[in-house]
C-alpha cells in the first residue's frame, strides 16, 4: 500500500480480536465483502435457515448445476464474520445490489416504528419472508470497490463513528482519532445510529444519506 503506484479511492481495514472463536490466519478480515466488528448472536439460526434453504433455491440459468454452487453456501469452519459474508456474497451474486442485500440481513426496527413510511415497512415485511436478522451487537463496513459504507446493528450496540474533511476524505472507525486530522480541516463529524447506513459512492462521488438511500429502494419494489 505504500507502493507509489498502487492507487485506490477507498480502503478498508480490520484488525481483529478474537472473542467467541479461535484466532487463526483464515479467518482474518476483511472478507470479500465486509469488515465485522463484533458478534452475530443468531448465528445458529442464521446457519440453518441458510441450509433449509438450499434445498428449494433454483436457476434458470444454472439449472441442475446450481448444486454445484449451493453444496457449500456457508463455510462451516468459518467465524460468525465469514458466514454473513458468505450470505452476503451469495444474496450479491444472485443479482442483488450490495445495499439491498445488507438492508435484507441487517434490517431496521420496522414492525412498530411509529415514524418509518409505510413504503420502508413493506420494503422489510417483504424481505422479512425470505431472510430473518442476522442480530446482535455489530458495526459492518462493507465495500464491493466503488461504494462503501457501514450499519450499524438495530440497538446501536457497537461504536462507529465518522468525520468529513474540507477537502473531500472520509473516514470512519470503531473509535475517534484513527488518523490524525487537524481540527480546522474537519467539516462535520457523527456517529451512526443505530439500524442506519452510511454509503460513500465514488461513482457519484458524494455521501448518500440514510434515508435516500433506503427510500429509493423501498420504491424500486425489488
Amino acid at each position: 500500500l505504500a507502493d507509489e503506484t498502487m492507487v485506490s479511492a477507498l480502503a478498508m481495514v480490520h484488525q481483529r480480536f478474537s472473542t467467541n472463536t479461535f484466532p487463526t490466519w483464515d479467518l482474518a478480515h476483511p472478507f470479500r465483502f465486509i469488515c465485522h466488528n463484533g458478534e452475530i448472536n443468531t448465528l445458529r439460526g442464521n446457519e440453518n435457515w441458510m441450509y433449509a434453504r438450499q434445498s428449494v433455491l433454483k436457476s434458470d440459468l444454472f439449472g441442475d448445476d446450481l448444486k454445484k454452487v449451493t453444496e457449500q453456501i456457508i463455510d462451516p469452519d468459518g467465524s460468525d464474520s465469514a458466514k454473513f459474508d458468505n450470505s452476503l456474497e451469495f444474496l450479491h451474486l444472485a443479482g442483488r445490489p450490495l445495499t439491498h442485500v445488507v438492508m435484507m440481513m441487517i434490517p431496521e426496527p420496522w414492525s412498530n416504528h411509529e415514524s418509518m413510511s409505510d413504503e420502508k415497512k413493506a420494503f422489510y415485511e417483504y424481505h422479512s419472508t425470505m431472510m430473518e436478522p442476522w442480530d446482535g451487537p455489530a458495526s459492518i463496513a462493507f465495500t464491493d470497490g466503488t461504494i462503501v459504507g457501514a450499519v450499524l446493528d438495530r440497538n446501536g450496540l457497537r461504536p462507529s463513528r465518522y468525520y468529513v474533511t474540507k477537502d473531500d476524505l472520509v473516514v470512519m472507525a470503531s473509535e475517534v482519532g484513527v488518523l490524525d486530522i487537524p481540527v480546522d480541516r474537519v467539516l462535520y463529524k457523527r456517529r451512526l445510529e443505530p439500524g442506519r447506513m452510511f454509503l460513500v459512492d465514488t461513482k457519484q462521488g458524494r455521501i448518500i444519506a440514510d434515508d435516500e438511500l433506503k427510500t429509493s429502494m423501498a420504491r424500486a419494489y425489488p
